[in-house]
This record gives structure tokens, sequence and C-alpha cells, in this order.
């Protein structure tokens, strides 16, 4: 058997490219050393703003073309950091070199040693990973997610009235409708986007302990705190000042945990939609060409549900290992963080996939009316709720002399089917007063929906 050429191993970078493609600008190898040079340059054109060591600020061309160089880095930069780190087998030192090579190249050469000035490779990291992975979520992640919200709080506004026969413990219960449900979940998801989107992300640039040590050997007037507030802030991230070697990672572990929770709130989606469709509640619209199943040529599958679900389960492992590992790091410094933030892009990746599966499977389904109406009709001992609450509000307005509504409504209801005719009759034989009565006798299980359409109407903006 011949050897295959080169293949990725991961499906994210093969079968699901394309849906996830988006993360790779940022979460990539390449993305991180992109956000490295950015920061290396950025630092650089810093110390030379404050004047230090006798550096001037650099001429507007100059700041120019280093940015443009930063913001430009491509395939050529990204063969020529490989090929650097074949030989210092360090990551953030090829970036130093590639960084001093385009000084010299730019006739900077004066500046060169304020490359990496007072940095330990952390400094240099920890920033990189705050920028791109703020940028993943904010520019990548969350707005596909907001499609996915969108969508739900369509369906629920559509359907607020469609009235649906509920299953608590699987059993049939109260009716509610099929837009209050829906919109529990967008409720639920909002809560939790608001607390992904207040995650502080936290960003340190104090040297190899966190003590601005050589900062001050080199320069014991400056006011290095500020200048490092000033540099970590200018980023649009929160300076961290207190930290070992690395940043500490717990903004990391708050936002991921967070994620992880919000795709445990989408798998609970998942598995309700499918079930739905197995219950005939929801259809599934049939797509042109589309295969359900290669024997049964019947069957539309909801795959984009199980798909869904599957990758949020590997999103939330993800990210749940993520939070645990990355807040623990020994003494001042260990490299167990190191490899695993380079799953990061992984983690998130199986939850865009899995926005992508549910906003492609709620474009696809339909609410079956007759379905829906035909179990409500099959179950009018639901109304039984209904019936020994009112007798028991009447009970107390001293309308009835019934001793035991709850009692009377079990005997009758528990364990069997009533009809509409049945309970009507029972309903007509009550010692109630006749408004209630007549309540209770316009009653239906669709109708007997409460305040659920209201409900809906309370949706946060």
């Amino acid at each position: 058997m011949s050897p295959l050429p080169p293949q990725p191993i991961s499906p994210l970078d093969g079968r699901y490219r394309g849906a996830v493609q988006g993360l790779g600008e940022h979460l990539s190898e390449a993305g991180l050393n992109r956000a490295r040079v950015h920061i290396e340059v950025e630092w650089l054109i810093a110390l030379t703003e404050h004047r230090l060591f006798g550096a001037t600020p650099l001429e507007a061309e100059q700041a120019r073309a280093l940015r443009q160089f930063a913001a430009d880095f491509g395939q050529p930069e990204i063969d020529e950091l490989a090929a650097l780190e074949a030989t210092t087998r360090h990551d953030v030192k090829a970036v130093e070199y590639l960084v001093r090579r385009r000084l010299a190249a730019l006739g900077l050469n004066e500046i060169a040693e304020l490359t990496h000035f007072a940095c330990t490779s952390e400094d240099i990291n920890n920033l990189a990973y705050a920028v791109t992975v703020r940028a993943a979520v904010h520019e990548v992640w969350l707005p596909r997610l907001r499609d996915v919200l969108g969508a739900l709080r369509r369906f629920a506004v559509e359907q607020r009235t469609t009235p649906m026969l509920a299953h608590t413990h699987g059993q049939p219960a109260t009716p509610t409708t099929v837009g209050k449900e829906f919109a529990v979940f967008v409720a639920r998801l909002e809560r939790v986007v608001a607390r992904i989107e207040g995650v502080a992300v936290l960003g340190k640039f104090s040297g190899a302990t966190g003590t601005f040590a050589a900062h001050v050997a080199a320069d014991p007037a400056a006011d290095w705190p500020a200048i490092s507030r000033e540099f970590v802030t200018s980023l649009g991230l929160d300076w961290n000042p207190l930290t070992t070697q690395i940043e500490s990672h717990d903004w990391q572990a708050e936002l991921f945990s967070a994620i992880s929770h919000l795709n445990r709130i989408l798998h609970n989606l998942c598995t309700d939609i499918w079930t739905y469709i197995s219950m005939g509640y929801i259809s599934q619209i049939p797509q042109e060409g589309a295969t359900g199943s290669s024997t049964m040529p019947h069957k539309i599958n909801p795959i984009r549900f199980e798909n869904a679900e599957a990758n949020l389960e590997l999103s939330s492992a993800l990210l749940d290992s993520l939070a645990a590992t990355l807040v623990t790091s020994r003494l001042q410094r260990d490299l167990t963080d190191s490899t695993t933030q380079r799953n990061i892009g992984v983690a998130l990746g199986h939850s865009l996939l899995a926005l992508d599966n549910l906003a492609r499977g709620l474009d696809e389904i339909a609410i079956a009316p007759a379905a829906l109406a035909a179990d409500l009709d099959a179950n009018w001992e639901v109304l039984g709720e209904a019936i020994q609450t009112v007798i028991r509000a009447e009970v107390t307005a001293g309308r009835s002399s019934i001793a035991d509504p709850y009692a009377l409504l079990k005997e009758l209801t528990r364990g069997h089917r009533v009809g509409a005719e049945e309970l009507r009759a029972f309903v007509h034989g009550l010692d109630i007063g006749e408004a209630a009565k007549t309540r209770l006798l316009a009653l239906t299980p669709g109708g007997y929906t409460g305040l659920a359409a209201e409900l809906v109407d309370l949706l946060p903006e």
C-alpha cells in the first residue's frame, strides 16, 4: 500500500475546515506568531517613545513600516520563522530574530537591542494569546452564536402562541407553547453570553518573575510599572501587576468555563429538538439532493443536531481541561501551559462547528401543527391540575364543600385516559360556583397554556 500524501489529523483541518477556518486567522500557530510580532513591534516603538536609553521616537514613516510588517505577516514570514526556529529551538527567540532582521532591512539597527528588551518569553506570549483569543471569540465565535440566538429568538416569537403538550419526566403534563419553550433557551444563553462578554482579558509585562528586576537594573529611575500598564492597556487589555513569570491565566479559565457552560445549554437544546422531531412535533424540511439513509430512502435524519451534540461535548471536554490545567503553574513557572494553550483553537473550533450545524439545522425545521393538536386532544386528563386548583380556590372562597380536591382528581385521572365529554360531565357535577364551572367547561388542552405566550415578551432585548 502506497503512503498517503500529508493529511490533516484533526477533522477541523480536514472535513470541517470550511466551517471553522475563521478561527485559524487567530488561533493557529501562524496567528499566534503574527500576534507575537505585533507585540514585539509595539514594545519596541513604546520604548523609543519613552526615550529610554537615549533612544528617540521613530519617525512616523519608520513606525508605519514596522507596524505594516506586523500587519502583513504572511507565508514568507511563516517560512522564515520556521527556518529560524529550526536553529533556535525556541519559538519566541525566533520571532525576536525575525524582528531584528526587519529592523536591519529598514535601516534601524541602532535600536536593535531594544527588541525583546527586558522581556521573558511569557511577556510576549501572554499578550499574544490575550489578543488572539479575544479576537477569535469576539470576531468569529460570538457572531456565529448571535446567528443562532437570532434564529432561536425569531422562532420563539413566531411560535409564542402555538400550544404544545409538555412532558415532565417524559409523561404528558400541563401544556405550554412552542415559543415559550424556545424562549427559555434564549434567556439561558443570553445570561451566559453576558458573562462571556464581561470577562476581563488580562495581560502582564513585568519580566522573568514579575518583579521588573531587569528593567530596574537597566534604568532605576524609570517608572516601569507605569510604562508596563500603559503598554498593556494600549493593546485593549487589563493590566495585571501581580504575577509570577506568567500571567496566571485565571481570565482564560473564567472564559473557557463560561463557554463550556454555554455549550452544555446548547447541548440541551439539541437533545430537546431531536426529541421533538422524534415525537413528530417538529418536522424536517427535505433538502434537495440530500440522502438520509444509505438504505432507507424515506428517512430525514436530524444529523445537524446530532453533529452539534457531539461537537459540543468535545468542545466542553477540552475547555474544561484547559480551565482546570491553566490555573496551576509550579512555583514561578512551568511549561504545562505552553502545549495546553495550543489547543484553544481546537476547543473553540468544535464549538464553532456545532454552532454552524445548529444554525443550518434551525433553518431546516418547521412546526407540525397537526401532530401538536392531535397529542393535545388525546390528553384531556392534563386538565386535572386546573380542575383541582379551581376547586381549592372555590373551597377557600366558601363556594364548595368538596373535602379533598386533589384526591378527587387523582382518582379520576391518574393512569387513565379521560376524554373531553367525560371530563366535561365530571365538571358539570362539581359542587363549585357557576362562574368557575363555566371557565372550566370552556377549557381545552390547547387553551390551557396560562401566560406562556406573554412570557415570551419578557425575553431580554
